[in-house]
């Protein structure tokens, strides 16, 4: 069973309906033993990082969560916020996050401020720097749907999976064993989106 983590800031039910069209089972849920059952993991997110942080200590999921993805080794994908959750820190609210990833989140910090909007809202690509099973079978010059104000500046090259241009380039995914983040919704960009929900549900953690 697929798990999209529900601590009160999530794109949950759109989450939700991705896996559906491809025929895949989820369930939203903000237990902790379900979380602790789950064979995979969505941690979704929009909003705030400090207060994402806040929720999920409210909610005593960060320590089932740690247990879960570290120990366990359960598959995860973070979608947008639940991707920057996976930082160390983040300047949104200079709060510590889960710090699975040598990362710190960052607000842009645009050059050409008329020709670069802040947030970075809209479709973009992505372009694949390191093989991940996340983009198998996807198209180089597939599109994605994005939104955010802060973005993922990743200290390990080697967990970068692609890197995306928005006035200079940003890491918009990565990987770490079992663990996946994306700063796009796959959710919202339609077939490419979908075939990358259908590729994380094909992963099989060693």
């Amino acid at each position: 069973m697929i798990v999209i983590v529900d601590y009160g800031m999530g794109n949950l039910h759109s989450i939700a309906k991705a896996f559906h069209r491809i025929g895949e089972e989820s369930m939203i849920s903000s237990s902790a033993k379900d979380i602790e059952n789950a064979d995979k993991l969505i941690l979704p997110g929009v909003g705030h990082f400090k207060k994402a942080v806040e929720n999920l200590k409210q909610l005593q999921l960060w320590d089932v969560l740690n247990e879960t993805v570290l120990v366990k080794k359960k598959p995860v994908l973070g979608i947008c916020l639940g991707m920057q959750l996976m930082a160390g820190n983040s300047e949104e609210g200079d709060a510590d996050g889960l710090g699975w990833f040598d990362a710190e989140v960052v607000r842009f910090k645009v050059r050409d401020q008329l020709r670069f909007k802040v947030p970075h809202t809209g479709w973009n690509d992505a372009a694949v720097v390191k093989s991940s099973p996340l983009f198998k079978g996807i198209f180089e010059d597939a599109m994605y749907y994005f939104v955010h104000a802060y973005h993922f500046k990743c200290n390990n090259k080697d967990d970068i999976v692609t890197t995306t241009v928005y006035d200079y380039p940003f890491t918009s995914s990565v990987q770490k064993d079992n663990i996946f983040g994306v700063q796009f919704h796959p959710e919202k960009s339609h077939g490419s989106g979908e075939m990358l929900l259908r590729n994380f549900c094909d992963f099989r953690s060693e």
